[in-house]
Protein backbone atom coordinates (compact mmCIF):
# COMPACT_ATOMS: atom_id res chain seq x y z
CA UNK A 1 0.00 0.00 0.00
CA UNK A 2 1.07 3.47 -0.75
CA UNK A 3 0.58 7.05 0.75
CA UNK A 4 -0.66 9.66 -2.11
CA UNK A 5 -1.24 12.42 0.35
CA UNK A 6 -3.53 13.11 2.80
CA UNK A 7 -6.52 10.41 3.60
CA UNK A 8 -5.45 8.98 -0.49
CA UNK A 9 -3.24 5.72 -1.05
CA UNK A 10 -3.27 3.32 -3.68
CA UNK A 11 -2.95 -0.79 -4.02
CA UNK A 12 -1.68 -2.64 -6.59
CA UNK A 13 -3.81 -5.64 -6.52
CA UNK A 14 -3.31 -9.47 -8.66
CA UNK A 15 -6.01 -11.72 -9.19
CA UNK A 16 -4.45 -14.64 -9.22
CA UNK A 17 -5.36 -16.88 -12.89
CA UNK A 18 -7.49 -19.34 -11.38
CA UNK A 19 -9.65 -16.76 -10.01
CA UNK A 20 -9.75 -15.39 -13.71
CA UNK A 21 -10.37 -18.73 -15.28
CA UNK A 22 -13.07 -19.40 -12.91
CA UNK A 23 -14.95 -16.28 -13.24
CA UNK A 24 -14.52 -16.36 -17.50
CA UNK A 25 -15.86 -19.74 -17.21
CA UNK A 26 -19.15 -18.57 -14.95
CA UNK A 27 -19.45 -15.46 -17.13
CA UNK A 28 -18.99 -17.45 -20.49
CA UNK A 29 -22.06 -19.68 -18.83
CA UNK A 30 -24.42 -16.91 -18.14
CA UNK A 31 -23.72 -15.50 -21.95
CA UNK A 32 -24.46 -19.09 -23.59
CA UNK A 33 -27.34 -19.89 -22.32
CA UNK A 34 -28.73 -16.00 -22.84
CA UNK A 35 -27.36 -15.51 -26.70
CA UNK A 36 -29.55 -16.40 -29.58
CA UNK A 37 -26.86 -17.37 -32.35
CA UNK A 38 -27.92 -18.79 -36.01
CA UNK A 39 -27.90 -22.56 -36.35
CA UNK A 40 -28.03 -22.73 -32.25
CA UNK A 41 -30.85 -23.62 -30.11
CA UNK A 42 -31.13 -21.33 -27.18
CA UNK A 43 -27.86 -22.20 -24.71
CA UNK A 44 -26.25 -24.86 -27.02
CA UNK A 45 -24.12 -22.86 -28.84
CA UNK A 46 -20.57 -23.79 -28.53
CA UNK A 47 -18.25 -22.18 -25.94
CA UNK A 48 -16.07 -21.86 -28.06
CA UNK A 49 -18.01 -19.37 -30.41
CA UNK A 50 -19.24 -17.78 -27.76
CA UNK A 51 -15.97 -16.35 -26.29
CA UNK A 52 -14.76 -15.49 -29.70
CA UNK A 53 -17.99 -13.55 -30.76
CA UNK A 54 -18.46 -11.92 -27.22
CA UNK A 55 -14.83 -11.69 -26.22
CA UNK A 56 -14.83 -7.73 -25.21
CA UNK A 57 -18.46 -8.46 -23.27
CA UNK A 58 -16.58 -11.34 -21.46
CA UNK A 59 -13.34 -9.86 -20.48
CA UNK A 60 -15.33 -6.79 -19.15
CA UNK A 61 -17.95 -9.02 -16.70
CA UNK A 62 -14.85 -10.53 -15.45
CA UNK A 63 -13.50 -7.48 -14.29
CA UNK A 64 -16.27 -6.04 -13.37
CA UNK A 65 -16.49 -8.84 -11.21
CA UNK A 66 -12.99 -9.82 -9.85
CA UNK A 67 -12.05 -6.13 -9.15
CA UNK A 68 -14.30 -4.62 -6.88
CA UNK A 69 -14.52 -8.47 -4.53
CA UNK A 70 -10.63 -8.62 -4.54
CA UNK A 71 -10.02 -4.86 -3.79
CA UNK A 72 -12.59 -5.11 -0.69
CA UNK A 73 -10.53 -8.41 0.17
CA UNK A 74 -7.54 -6.70 0.07
CA UNK A 75 -8.71 -3.69 2.00
CA UNK A 76 -10.17 -5.63 4.78
CA UNK A 77 -6.72 -7.80 4.76
CA UNK A 78 -4.98 -4.26 5.31
CA UNK A 79 -7.24 -3.32 7.66
CA UNK A 80 -8.42 -0.24 5.83
CA UNK A 81 -11.47 1.64 6.69
CA UNK A 82 -12.40 2.64 2.64
CA UNK A 83 -14.54 6.02 2.32
CA UNK A 84 -16.14 6.09 -0.96
CA UNK A 85 -15.32 4.34 -4.02
CA UNK A 86 -12.24 3.58 -5.62
CA UNK A 87 -10.84 5.14 -8.72
CA UNK A 88 -9.44 1.64 -10.57
CA UNK A 89 -6.61 2.64 -12.89
CA UNK A 90 -3.79 0.43 -15.07
CA UNK A 91 -5.81 -2.87 -15.49
CA UNK A 92 -4.25 -5.07 -17.45
CA UNK A 93 -6.13 -8.82 -18.46
CA UNK A 94 -4.51 -10.96 -20.70
CA UNK A 95 -5.88 -14.22 -21.61
CA UNK A 96 -3.69 -17.17 -19.24
CA UNK A 97 -2.58 -14.23 -17.43
CA UNK A 98 -3.63 -12.85 -14.05
CA UNK A 99 -5.38 -9.40 -13.70
CA UNK A 100 -3.63 -6.52 -12.65
CA UNK A 101 -4.54 -3.27 -11.56
CA UNK A 102 -4.09 -0.24 -9.27
CA UNK A 103 -6.88 1.45 -6.86
CA UNK A 104 -7.08 4.53 -5.72
CA UNK A 105 -8.72 5.32 -2.53
CA UNK A 106 -9.41 7.24 0.29
CA UNK A 107 -9.67 6.20 3.97
CA UNK A 108 -11.26 7.33 7.35
CA UNK A 109 -8.03 9.82 8.67
CA UNK A 110 -6.58 8.53 12.31
CA UNK A 111 -6.98 11.25 14.93
CA UNK A 112 -5.22 11.67 17.73
CA UNK A 113 -7.04 13.37 20.47
CA UNK A 114 -5.23 16.30 22.42
CA UNK A 115 -6.55 17.65 25.54
CA UNK A 116 -10.36 18.16 24.74
CA UNK A 117 -11.00 18.98 28.84
CA UNK A 118 -10.55 21.82 30.43
CA UNK A 119 -11.04 23.80 27.35
CA UNK A 120 -10.75 27.64 28.24
CA UNK A 121 -14.30 29.87 26.88
CA UNK A 122 -16.08 32.50 27.81
CA UNK A 123 -18.91 32.55 29.47
CA UNK A 124 -21.13 33.90 32.20
CA UNK A 125 -24.14 33.09 34.39
CA UNK A 126 -26.96 35.09 32.82
CA UNK A 127 -28.66 37.57 34.96
CA UNK A 128 -32.59 38.72 34.14
CA UNK A 129 -33.41 42.25 35.22
CA UNK A 130 -36.96 43.68 36.68
CA UNK A 131 -36.24 45.71 33.09
CA UNK A 132 -36.22 42.21 31.54
CA UNK A 133 -39.50 41.19 33.42
CA UNK A 134 -41.19 44.14 32.97
CA UNK A 135 -41.04 43.94 29.23
CA UNK A 136 -41.25 41.20 28.75
CA UNK A 137 -44.78 40.77 31.10
CA UNK A 138 -45.90 44.19 28.09
CA UNK A 139 -45.35 41.95 25.54
CA UNK A 140 -47.57 39.50 26.98
CA UNK A 141 -50.24 42.05 27.83
CA UNK A 142 -49.95 43.35 24.34
CA UNK A 143 -50.79 39.70 23.30
CA UNK A 144 -54.06 40.13 25.34
CA UNK A 145 -55.14 43.58 24.02
CA UNK A 146 -58.45 44.32 22.65
CA UNK A 147 -59.64 46.46 19.86
CA UNK A 148 -62.26 48.19 20.12
CA UNK A 149 -64.46 50.16 17.05
CA UNK A 150 -64.53 53.76 17.51
CA UNK A 151 -67.17 56.14 15.82
CA UNK A 152 -66.09 56.62 11.93
CA UNK A 153 -63.74 59.46 12.35
CA UNK A 154 -60.74 60.12 9.62
CA UNK A 155 -57.58 58.10 10.43
CA UNK A 156 -54.97 59.69 12.07
CA UNK A 157 -51.35 58.32 13.35
CA UNK A 158 -51.33 55.67 16.11
CA UNK A 159 -55.44 54.31 14.73
CA UNK A 160 -55.31 51.21 13.92
CA UNK A 161 -57.68 50.65 10.50
CA UNK A 162 -59.63 47.72 9.61
CA UNK A 163 -58.99 47.65 6.00
CA UNK A 164 -59.79 45.43 3.04
CA UNK A 165 -57.41 45.29 0.31
CA UNK A 166 -56.69 43.85 -3.15
CA UNK A 167 -54.35 44.28 -5.51
CA UNK A 168 -54.80 45.80 -9.25
CA UNK A 169 -51.91 45.38 -11.07
CA UNK A 170 -48.09 44.24 -9.82
CA UNK A 171 -47.97 40.78 -8.79
CA UNK A 172 -48.70 37.37 -10.83
CA UNK A 173 -51.27 35.75 -7.74
CA UNK A 174 -53.64 38.35 -6.31
CA UNK A 175 -53.70 39.39 -3.60
CA UNK A 176 -57.03 39.50 -1.47
CA UNK A 177 -57.07 40.77 2.08
CA UNK A 178 -60.62 41.12 3.41
CA UNK A 179 -59.96 42.58 6.73
CA UNK A 180 -56.17 43.58 7.23
CA UNK A 181 -55.40 45.51 10.55
CA UNK A 182 -52.66 48.29 10.18
CA UNK A 183 -51.27 51.31 13.14
CA UNK A 184 -51.20 53.83 11.02
CA UNK A 185 -47.88 56.08 11.60
CA UNK A 186 -46.20 52.96 12.98
CA UNK A 187 -42.85 51.52 12.30
CA UNK A 188 -44.48 48.00 11.71
CA UNK A 189 -46.45 49.53 8.77
CA UNK A 190 -44.61 50.22 5.46
CA UNK A 191 -44.71 54.18 5.37
CA UNK A 192 -46.64 54.74 2.16
CA UNK A 193 -49.38 52.53 3.77
CA UNK A 194 -49.59 55.19 6.21
CA UNK A 195 -49.18 58.04 3.73
CA UNK A 196 -52.06 56.76 1.23
CA UNK A 197 -54.45 55.56 3.96
CA UNK A 198 -54.05 58.69 6.26
CA UNK A 199 -56.91 60.96 6.66
CA UNK A 200 -59.07 58.50 4.72
CA UNK A 201 -62.79 57.68 6.94
CA UNK A 202 -64.39 54.26 6.78
CA UNK A 203 -66.58 53.14 3.66
CA UNK A 204 -63.82 55.36 1.50
CA UNK A 205 -62.08 53.53 -1.55
CA UNK A 206 -58.58 54.51 -2.57
CA UNK A 207 -55.99 53.64 -4.95
CA UNK A 208 -52.37 54.03 -4.65
CA UNK A 209 -49.45 52.24 -5.51
CA UNK A 210 -46.69 50.86 -3.02
CA UNK A 211 -43.13 50.32 -3.49
CA UNK A 212 -42.03 46.87 -1.56
CA UNK A 213 -38.15 47.22 -0.75
CA UNK A 214 -35.60 44.65 -2.00
CA UNK A 215 -35.11 43.02 0.71
CA UNK A 216 -38.44 42.55 1.76
CA UNK A 217 -39.07 39.21 3.84
CA UNK A 218 -41.53 38.09 1.16
CA UNK A 219 -39.89 37.17 -1.92
CA UNK A 220 -42.64 37.25 -4.01
CA UNK A 221 -43.19 41.18 -3.41
CA UNK A 222 -39.52 42.11 -2.98
CA UNK A 223 -38.74 44.86 -5.31
CA UNK A 224 -42.04 45.07 -6.79
CA UNK A 225 -44.34 47.77 -7.22
CA UNK A 226 -48.22 46.66 -6.42
CA UNK A 227 -50.89 48.91 -7.15
CA UNK A 228 -53.99 48.20 -4.32
CA UNK A 229 -57.26 49.18 -4.17
CA UNK A 230 -58.52 49.47 -0.17
CA UNK A 231 -61.33 50.31 1.27
CA UNK A 232 -61.26 51.62 5.37
CA UNK A 233 -63.87 49.23 6.85
CA UNK A 234 -63.35 50.67 10.58
CA UNK A 235 -61.25 52.73 12.77
CA UNK A 236 -60.17 50.85 15.93
CA UNK A 237 -58.30 52.02 19.72
CA UNK A 238 -55.93 49.18 21.51
CA UNK A 239 -57.06 48.55 25.03
CA UNK A 240 -55.10 47.19 27.20
CA UNK A 241 -56.05 44.51 30.49
CA UNK A 242 -55.06 46.15 33.93
CA UNK A 243 -51.82 44.47 35.06
CA UNK A 244 -53.21 43.06 38.61
CA UNK A 245 -53.66 39.27 39.92
CA UNK A 246 -57.33 38.68 37.59
CA UNK A 247 -55.03 39.24 34.43
CA UNK A 248 -52.54 36.77 35.75
CA UNK A 249 -55.40 34.44 36.66
CA UNK A 250 -56.63 34.71 32.98
CA UNK A 251 -53.49 33.75 31.27
CA UNK A 252 -53.64 30.18 33.38
CA UNK A 253 -52.23 28.11 36.80
CA UNK A 254 -51.76 31.67 38.63
CA UNK A 255 -53.09 33.24 41.77
CA UNK A 256 -51.33 36.50 41.92
CA UNK A 257 -49.11 38.86 39.56
CA UNK A 258 -45.83 37.89 41.02
CA UNK A 259 -46.33 34.21 40.68
CA UNK A 260 -46.76 35.29 37.28
CA UNK A 261 -43.59 37.45 37.35
CA UNK A 262 -41.47 34.90 38.70
CA UNK A 263 -42.33 32.34 35.84
CA UNK A 264 -41.59 35.00 33.40
CA UNK A 265 -38.35 35.38 35.39
CA UNK A 266 -37.24 31.65 35.30
CA UNK A 267 -38.42 31.58 31.47
CA UNK A 268 -36.05 34.21 30.19
CA UNK A 269 -33.12 33.12 32.57
CA UNK A 270 -33.64 29.39 30.96
CA UNK A 271 -33.60 30.97 27.38
CA UNK A 272 -30.40 33.22 27.92
CA UNK A 273 -28.99 30.08 30.37
CA UNK A 274 -29.45 28.18 26.80
CA UNK A 275 -28.02 30.54 24.24
CA UNK A 276 -24.93 31.28 26.69
CA UNK A 277 -24.59 27.69 26.73
CA UNK A 278 -25.07 26.85 23.30
CA UNK A 279 -22.33 29.77 22.21
CA UNK A 280 -19.69 27.92 24.42
CA UNK A 281 -20.14 24.91 23.28
CA UNK A 282 -19.42 26.24 19.59
CA UNK A 283 -16.30 28.16 21.05
CA UNK A 284 -15.25 25.01 22.47
CA UNK A 285 -15.95 23.01 19.01
CA UNK A 286 -13.72 25.87 17.12
CA UNK A 287 -10.98 25.67 19.66
CA UNK A 288 -10.76 21.90 18.93
CA UNK A 289 -10.82 22.32 15.63
CA UNK A 290 -8.32 24.75 15.61
CA UNK A 291 -6.05 22.68 17.95
CA UNK A 292 -6.53 19.24 16.13
CA UNK A 293 -4.74 19.04 12.84
CA UNK A 294 -5.49 15.84 10.59
CA UNK A 295 -6.60 15.16 6.86
CA UNK A 296 -10.19 14.68 5.75
CA UNK A 297 -11.18 12.36 3.01
CA UNK A 298 -12.46 14.77 0.31
CA UNK A 299 -15.52 12.02 -0.09
CA UNK A 300 -16.51 13.66 3.52
CA UNK A 301 -16.23 17.39 2.55
CA UNK A 302 -18.31 16.74 -0.54
CA UNK A 303 -21.32 15.09 1.37
CA UNK A 304 -21.15 18.10 3.49
CA UNK A 305 -21.23 20.23 0.81
CA UNK A 306 -24.11 18.48 -0.33
CA UNK A 307 -25.56 18.56 2.59
CA UNK A 308 -25.37 22.29 3.22
CA UNK A 309 -26.43 23.18 -0.11
CA UNK A 310 -29.53 21.10 -0.42
CA UNK A 311 -30.57 23.03 3.78
CA UNK A 312 -30.02 26.44 2.63
CA UNK A 313 -32.05 25.54 -1.07
CA UNK A 314 -35.03 23.92 1.24
CA UNK A 315 -34.54 27.55 2.96
CA UNK A 316 -35.08 29.60 -0.34
CA UNK A 317 -38.06 27.58 -0.77
CA UNK A 318 -39.58 27.96 2.38
CA UNK A 319 -39.57 31.68 1.78
CA UNK A 320 -40.73 31.99 -1.77
CA UNK A 321 -37.87 31.67 -3.98
CA UNK A 322 -38.64 30.16 -7.07
CA UNK A 323 -35.09 28.33 -7.20
CA UNK A 324 -36.04 27.14 -11.03
CA UNK A 325 -35.19 31.11 -11.53
CA UNK A 326 -31.96 31.18 -9.95
CA UNK A 327 -28.65 31.65 -11.67
CA UNK A 328 -26.01 30.11 -9.86
CA UNK A 329 -22.73 28.82 -10.78
CA UNK A 330 -22.57 25.91 -9.01
CA UNK A 331 -19.36 25.37 -9.03
CA UNK A 332 -18.34 28.32 -7.41
CA UNK A 333 -20.74 27.74 -5.04
CA UNK A 334 -19.55 24.26 -4.21
CA UNK A 335 -16.21 26.40 -3.72
CA UNK A 336 -17.04 28.73 -1.66
CA UNK A 337 -18.95 26.33 0.76
CA UNK A 338 -15.44 24.22 1.29
CA UNK A 339 -14.01 26.08 4.23
CA UNK A 340 -16.83 25.86 6.62
CA UNK A 341 -17.54 22.02 4.93
CA UNK A 342 -14.27 20.91 6.12
CA UNK A 343 -14.43 22.90 9.82
CA UNK A 344 -17.95 20.78 9.86
CA UNK A 345 -16.94 17.85 9.06
CA UNK A 346 -13.50 17.73 11.60
CA UNK A 347 -15.73 19.05 14.14
CA UNK A 348 -18.09 15.68 13.56
CA UNK A 349 -15.14 13.41 13.40
CA UNK A 350 -13.52 14.87 16.74
CA UNK A 351 -16.79 14.98 18.21
CA UNK A 352 -17.44 11.43 17.78
CA UNK A 353 -13.65 10.55 19.02
CA UNK A 354 -14.40 12.40 22.16
CA UNK A 355 -17.59 10.27 22.53
CA UNK A 356 -16.28 6.96 21.89
CA UNK A 357 -13.44 7.96 24.44
CA UNK A 358 -15.71 9.07 26.74
CA UNK A 359 -18.16 6.36 26.37
CA UNK A 360 -20.95 8.32 25.80
CA UNK A 361 -23.58 5.95 25.19
CA UNK A 362 -27.57 6.30 24.20
CA UNK A 363 -30.65 4.62 26.23
CA UNK A 364 -33.12 3.43 24.51
CA UNK A 365 -35.50 5.66 26.94
CA UNK A 366 -33.94 8.43 25.18
CA UNK A 367 -34.73 7.57 21.54
CA UNK A 368 -37.99 6.46 22.42
CA UNK A 369 -38.35 10.45 23.78
CA UNK A 370 -37.17 11.25 20.63
CA UNK A 371 -39.33 9.10 18.70
CA UNK A 372 -42.75 10.59 20.57
CA UNK A 373 -41.73 13.79 20.43
CA UNK A 374 -41.68 13.52 16.93
CA UNK A 375 -44.89 11.44 16.28
CA UNK A 376 -46.79 14.49 18.69
CA UNK A 377 -45.03 16.84 16.12
CA UNK A 378 -46.41 15.78 13.27
CA UNK A 379 -49.68 14.41 14.88
CA UNK A 380 -49.24 10.75 13.83
CA UNK A 381 -49.09 7.23 15.82
CA UNK A 382 -45.57 6.57 17.73
CA UNK A 383 -45.69 3.03 15.99
CA UNK A 384 -46.43 4.59 12.50
CA UNK A 385 -43.37 7.15 13.30
CA UNK A 386 -41.07 4.47 14.62
CA UNK A 387 -41.39 2.32 11.26
CA UNK A 388 -41.12 5.35 8.70
CA UNK A 389 -37.62 6.25 10.94
CA UNK A 390 -36.47 2.55 11.05
CA UNK A 391 -36.74 2.26 7.30
CA UNK A 392 -35.25 5.60 6.65
CA UNK A 393 -32.67 4.83 9.06
CA UNK A 394 -33.86 7.96 10.78
CA UNK A 395 -33.46 5.60 14.16
CA UNK A 396 -29.76 5.97 13.71
CA UNK A 397 -29.24 9.65 12.72
CA UNK A 398 -31.55 10.28 15.80
CA UNK A 399 -29.15 8.09 18.21
CA UNK A 400 -26.14 9.85 16.48
CA UNK A 401 -27.64 13.53 17.24
CA UNK A 402 -28.44 12.05 21.02
CA UNK A 403 -24.70 11.44 21.37
CA UNK A 404 -23.70 14.51 19.70
CA UNK A 405 -25.54 16.51 22.28
CA UNK A 406 -24.31 14.75 25.41
CA UNK A 407 -20.68 14.66 24.47
CA UNK A 408 -21.42 18.44 23.75
CA UNK A 409 -22.88 18.58 27.38
CA UNK A 410 -19.79 16.84 29.15
CA UNK A 411 -17.06 19.07 27.07
CA UNK A 412 -19.47 22.27 28.52
CA UNK A 413 -19.04 20.49 31.88
CA UNK A 414 -15.59 19.83 32.11
CA UNK A 415 -14.52 23.69 30.24
CA UNK A 416 -13.07 26.30 31.86
CA UNK A 417 -15.25 28.81 32.12
CA UNK A 418 -13.96 32.32 32.35
CA UNK A 419 -15.44 35.77 32.23
CA UNK A 420 -16.70 37.30 28.90
CA UNK A 421 -14.63 40.49 28.00
CA UNK A 422 -16.47 43.29 27.27
CA UNK A 423 -16.36 45.06 23.78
Amino acid sequence: MALIEGCKHSLEITVPVADVEKETERVVADIQKKVRLPGFRPGKAPLSLVKSKFSQEINQDVIEAVVPRFFHETAAKEGLQVVGKPNVVDVHFHAGEPITFKAEFEVAPTIELGEYRGVAVPYAEPEVTDADIAERVEAVREQKAEYVNEEPRALADGDYAVVSLESISGVAEKISQDELMMKIGDEATLAAFSENLRGASPDEVREFDIVYPEDYDRATLAGRTVRFQATVKAVRRKELPELNDEFAKDLGDFQTLDEFRETVRRTIFQEREHQAQEAAKHAIIDKLVDTHDFPVPNAYIDRQIEMNMEQQLRQLSGQGVDLSKLNLDWTKLREAQAPRALRDVKASLLLDKVGEREAVAVTQEEIDVEVNRIARQQREAVAIVRAKLQKEGGIARIAGHIRTDKTLRLLFEHARKEAPVEE
